[in-house]
């Protein structure tokens, strides 16, 4: 059998490798049981499976769960990060975010990120390469498993982490397809919320794949003058276009996109910048999340107070664009993405709402 590694495959394609080698295709829903359902560690740990094929499991399909090498914890036990080792060595975080009626991941999709956003800590550690989709699915399995030993389940998965998944699209999407096989893990599609900067050919692409997973736009300004500097993708990508594609994928899909805003103390954070923003997204499908930024070790950059932050959205409440304040959540454990792997590696409805924040606002 030739090496390849578990978690890349789709159920097909695991049963057709199996059946290549004279294995009946009852076997792949075995393994693919035990992995998906009973989030095992090892192929010894499908005992359902006769040793002989554990063993030649072992010597031509690799399965190994990411080594954890770091974890925090918040002091009130509502987000854990976790920072995984990767095969080649490189490292990779995740979140876990805990609320009252569900239980959030948030994803890395690359190592590093070549988009260099103003206040992203990932962005300022450069690229590295893109994760196989197996090394995305391996971080929603650690996070499982660290739920199970809670008691709880996971029951959303964003991809908000370290890198753009639409800069690694088809890695995102096999990832997304592989977790929600009603066979294994069988999330559903409407728990899937993928997270772009603007990447116009993706969101277009990501319109036609016929899934009911989420999208997210990662906004932050209503100008290109002031996104140009926030979000350096946008001189590519410039706000009419990327409002076009947007505009496109709600018409096509008949499904609202959230948009993202970090809010920084005294750059993006007036009633003026609300206002565009506003004018913009007016009779929109959309939802507005306000975040004030995580704060980035090395800037001077802040987070707006509180005040400024529900002045925002008062403005865009004015003006009938739906909106939430996501409230803080992780930042004494470095939450944003790329901060615990940056610390790690210098150590060796209309009315608003007030949420907890997802931890990346890239």
């Amino acid at each position: 059998m030739a090496s390849q590694a578990l978690l890349d495959l789709t159920l097909p394609e695991l049963e057709a490798l199996l059946r290549d080698q004279g294995v009946p295709s009852f076997r792949a829903l075995q393994v693919w049981h035990g992995i998906y359902r009973d989030l095992a560690l090892s192929y010894d740990e499908i005992t359902t499976l006769p040793r002989d094929l554990r063993q030649k499991l072992f010597g031509g399909l690799s399965y190994a769960p990411l080594a954890e090498v770091r974890a925090e914890e918040s002091a009130d036990r509502l987000a854990r990060k976790g920072l995984y080792r990767l095969a080649d060595g490189e490292t990779v975080e995740s979140v876990l975010l805990f609320y009252e009626r569900r239980q959030s991941v948030c994803v890395s999709t690359q190592v590093g990120c070549a988009l260099s956003c103003l206040f992203c800590a990932t962005g300022k550690a450069g690229f590295v390469r893109d994760l196989a989709a197996g090394e995305i699915v391996g971080q929603v399995l650690a996070a499982a498993r660290v739920l199970r030993s809670r008691g709880e389940r996971l029951t959303h998965v964003v991809y908000m982490g370290m890198g753009e998944p639409f800069l690694n699209y088809e890695a995102t999407l096999r990832s997304i397809r592989i977790l929600n096989d009603k066979d294994g893990f069988d999330l559903r599609a409407r728990a899937f919320t993928v997270s772009t900067v603007g990447i116009v050919p993706g969101i277009e692409r990501f319109a036609r794949e016929g899934i009911q997973a989420n999208l997210a736009v990662s906004l932050h300004a209503g100008t290109d003058a002031l996104r140009d500097r926030l979000v350096p993708a946008n001189r590519r990508y410039p706000l009419a276009d990327l409002l076009r594609a947007c505009r496109a994928y709600t018409e096509k899909t008949h499904r609202r996109v959230t948009f993202e805003v970090a809010l920084i103390d005294g750059v993006n954070d007036g009633a003026e910048d609300a206002r565009a923003i506003a004018r913009l997204l007016q009779r929109f499908l959309c939802h507005v999340n306000l975040i004030p930024m995580n704060p980035v070790p090395g800037t001077a950059l802040r987070p707006s107070p509180r005040d400024r932050v529900n002045a925002f959205a008062n403005e865009l409440e004015k003006a009938h664009v739906p909106v939430t304040v996501r409230l803080g959540r992780g930042i004494e454990i470095q939450a944003g993405c790329g901060q615990l792997r940056g610390s790690a590696s210098a150590r060796g409805g209309r009315g608003r709402s007030r949420a907890p924040a997802s931890p990346s606002a890239r």
